[in-house]
C-alpha cells in the first residue's frame, strides 16, 4: 500500500475532495499523502452521514406533501395577475417567515395579465355524415384573443408546422387550421419529444394567420390519448393579424383527423379570452446566510405561478416546495452553509418569465455575487439526478457527486438544462453554472398544463425524495464551489 502511495506522491498529484485536483510539488514523504487521503476519507464519511440525515428528515418528518396540499387545495391555480397568484405570494411569504429563515423578502415585479374568461366551447360537424356533431375538449392557448362570438369555418389539417408553411394561401384562407403533430413516443427523454413539437403551439397562430386562416387549433402537447387538453403560451407578431388559438385533447384530435379523412368538416369555436393591463406581483425569497462567504449567493427555486387549469401541482408547485423543503431541512439539521443559500419562488414563468428576468437584473443592480443556481421545474416525480448548463469546468465537480448519491437512485450527472427562471442569470453573470433537477420524465406530459395537474397526481414519497435529493445536492454544491 505504501508503495502505491509513494508512486502517487512522486507524481505530485493528489485528488482532493469531490474532484478538485491540487498539485503537491516535490512531495517526498508518502505519509503526508497518506494523512491527506485519510482526511479526505473522513470527510466523505461525514458527508455520507449528513446526506443520510437529510433523507431521514425528508422521509420521516417532512413538510413537503402538506405544504403542496395547502398550495394546491387552499389556493389553487395561480396564473400571473390573478387573485390566486396574489394569495400564493402571501401564503409563500408567511410560510417562509414561519420557518424563521435568516431573511425573508418579496421583490416587486410587473407581470402580464391574461384571463381565459368563460369556458371555451367547440364542436365539429362532418359534412358528409348528415351533420353528425361531436363536442370537443379544448382550451384556449395562453395569450390568445377571443372569437367574439361563435366562429365557424371549414377546418384543414396539417401534420407539421413545416407543412403549413409550405401551403398555398388559397388552401388556407378563410379556414381554421388544425396542426396535428403528435409528440414522438419513441423518445426516451420526453422533454425532447416536447421540444420537437413546441413550435406548433408557440408559432402556429402566426404561420396560419400569414396565410389568411381564421383560427388555429393544435393537437395538445401530451403523450397520452385522453380527454385532457393542454394549454400553454403562444405568441403573436407585429403586423401579422391576431387569430384565436386553442389546443384539442389528443383523443379529440385523433377523432377529428379521422373525420377529415372521410370528407370536409366544419368547425365551431367560441372563446372569451381577455387581455388586461400589466399587474404588480412579486418574487418571494428566503435565505440562510453563509458562514464564511455570506456575500456569495447560491440561488435555488422554481416558479410559483401556474396555468389556470388544474392546480399547478407538478408545474410547478412541486418545484417550489422541493426548494422550500430543502432549505428547511438544512436549517432544521443545523447545517451551516459556507455561502448564502437563497430560495426564490419566481412569478410569471408560464407566460413571460418576468420573475426570472427581473430577478437577475435586480441581483446585479444590488451588487450581488451570484455564484451558482439550481431550478426544479420538471414535476414531482422520482428523482434521477442533475444537469449542468454552464462551463465544462463544473462538470467534473457535478460528476464527483454521483458516488455519494448513487445509493439514493440518482445517476444523471451530465450536461443538461438549468431552467427558464434561472436562465437570465447567464446574461448578468457570464460563466455562472446553472443546474437543473432531473426527475423521471415519463409521466410529466400526462399532466403538463392540463386540468389533470392536481395535488392527487403527486406521489408523497416521490415528492419527498426529490426534496431530499435537492437538499443533498445543495449541501455538496456549497462545499465544493
Amino acid at each position: 500500500m505504501l508503495d502505491q502511495v509513494a508512486k502517487i506522491a512522486k507524481s505530485g498529484v493528489l485528488r482532493l475532495n469531490f474532484g478538485i485536483f491540487t498539485q503537491i510539488p516535490d512531495m517526498k514523504n508518502a505519509w503526508i499523502l497518506f494523512i491527506f487521503s485519510f482526511l479526505i476519507g473522513q470527510t466523505k464519511a461525514q458527508d455520507s452521514l449528513v446526506i443520510r440525515r437529510i433523507y431521514d428528515e425528508a422521509l420521516l418528518r417532512g413538510h413537503a406533501y402538506e405544504n403542496l396540499r395547502q398550495l394546491c387545495k387552499d389556493i389553487g391555480p395561480r396564473l400571473s395577475g390573478s387573485a390566486q397568484a396574489q394569495m400564493a405570494v402571501d401564503w409563500s411569504y408567511e410560510k417562509m417567515r414561519a420557518y424563521q429563515f435568516d431573511k425573508v423578502t418579496k421583490q416587486e415585479i410587473t407581470v402580464p395579465h391574461w384571463e381565459r374568461g368563460t369556458t371555451e366551447t367547440a364542436w365539429y360537424k362532418s359534412v358528409n355524415q348528415y351533420g353528425a356533431v361531436r363536442k370537443l375538449h379544448l382550451l384556449a392557448l395562453g395569450g390568445s384573443i377571443g372569437t367574439n362570438g361563435l366562429l365557424e369555418a371549414e377546418i384543414i389539417e396539417f401534420k407539421t408546422l413545416a407543412e403549413l408553411k409550405n401551403a398555398k394561401a388559397k388552401e388556407v384562407e378563410g379556414k381554421i387550421v388544425f396542426l396535428n403533430q403528435p409528440m414522438d413516443a419513441a423518445q426516451i427523454q420526453t422533454f425532447k419529444a416536447y421540444g420537437a413539437c413546441y413550435a406548433i403551439r408557440g408559432n402556429g397562430a402566426v404561420e396560419a394567420a400569414k396565410l389568411g386562416a381564421k383560427a388555429v387549433v393544435i393537437r395538445s402537447l401530451g403523450l397520452p390519448i385522453d380527454e385532457h387538453p393542454h394549454t400553454g403560451s403562444m405568441h403573436y407578431e407585429k403586423d401579422i393579424p391576431k387569430i384565436p388559438a386553442a389546443a384539442l385533447a389528443t383523443k379529440d384530435a385523433d377523432a377529428l383527423s379521422t373525420a377529415l379523412q372521410a370528407g370536409k368538416v366544419r368547425f365551431y369555436l367560441e372563446m372569451d379570452c381577455r387581455e388586461f393591463p400589466d399587474a404588480t406581483s412579486y418574487n418571494v425569497m428566503a435565505e440562510i446566510k453563509g458562514s464564511i462567504h455570506p456575500e456569495q449567493i447560491i440561488t435555488i427555486g422554481g416558479h410559483l405561478d401556474s396555468w389556470d387549469t388544474g392546480e399547478g401541482a407538478h408545474d410547478d408547485g412541486a418545484g417550489v416546495i422541493h426548494c422550500l423543503e430543502a432549505l428547511r431541512i438544512l436549517q432544521t439539521l443545523g447545517i451551516k452553509p459556507t455561502h448564502t443559500i437563497r430560495v426564490v419562488f419566481f412569478m410569471n414563468e408560464e407566460n413571460g418569465n418576468q420573475g426570472g428576468q427581473q430577478y437577475a437584473k435586480w441581483c446585479l443592480a444590488n451588487g450581488e455575487k451570484q455564484i451558482a443556481a439550481m431550478e426544479s421545474d420538471r414535476g414531482g416525480f422520482a428523482p434521477r439526478g442533475f444537469g449542468l448548463d454552464g462551463p465544462d469546468q463544473y462538470l467534473s465537480m457535478l460528476q464527483s457527486f454521483e458516488p455519494m448519491l448513487r445509493s439514493y437512485d440518482l445517476h444523471i450527472f451530465d450536461k443538461g438544462y438549468g431552467g427558464v427562471d434561472i436562465g437570465p442569470l447567464k446574461e448578468q453573470y457570464p460563466g455562472i453554472p446553472l443546474f437543473g433537477f432531473v426527475p423521471d420524465s415519463q409521466r410529466y406530459f400526462d399532466y403538463h398544463h392540463a386540468p389533470s395537474d392536481v395535488f392527487e397526481s403527486v406521489n408523497k414519497r416521490e415528492l419527498e425524495l426529490g426534496a431530499a435529493a435537492i437538499a443533498s445536492f445543495v449541501y455538496l454544491l456549497d462545499k465544493n464551489l
